[in-house]
């Protein structure tokens, strides 16, 4: 059984990879990309990177830890991937939102600038270690003998 989820955990972070390549990159799909990016790249890029975060704790935990009780280490790193998934949305969707530098007015549009796109990246990562700190930070093995 705990194989079975663990390839949905496969399959969850495979579907992921795919909606972000395609947001990242709309032209390899066949889809028209217009000059910078929009709303729909942006959201379908925070998806992606969504259920790829949510596919691999789903892999690591059945996969590593099937009948283990999460310990206060993978809790932390559980949270610290949810927050850095929200820094990266709020980040990316600051000028959208309406709190960014360079709001939409009726001559500009909303402009995705470097600061941006290094809060979207700076939340992926974090919330990449706290996968990691998921993986490595599970409960000690029962046949090893304590120190």
């Amino acid at each position: 059984m705990q194989g079975r989820v663990a390839q949905i955990g496969i399959a969850l972070g495979a579907l992921g990879t795919v909606l972000a390549f395609m947001g990242l990159f709309p032209g390899v799909p066949g889809i028209r990309p217009a000059p910078g990016i929009g709303i729909v790249q942006l959201l379908l890029i925070l998806a992606g990177f969504t259920l790829l975060m949510g596919g691999a704790f789903i892999y690591v935990k059945y996969t590593f830890y099937p009948r283990q009780h999460a310990t206060l280490a993978q809790q932390i790193g559980l949270r610290l991937s949810m927050t850095g998934l929200l820094f990266a949305a709020f980040a990316a969707m600051a000028d959208i939102l309406g709190f960014g530098s360079n709001l939409r007015t009726p001559t500009s549009d909303i402009y995705f600038g470097p600061w941006q796109a290094a809060g979207l990246v700076g939340g992926f990562l974090i919330a990449s270690l706290g996968v990691l700190l998921y993986a490595i930070s599970g409960p000690p093995d029962a046949d090893e003998p304590p120190p």
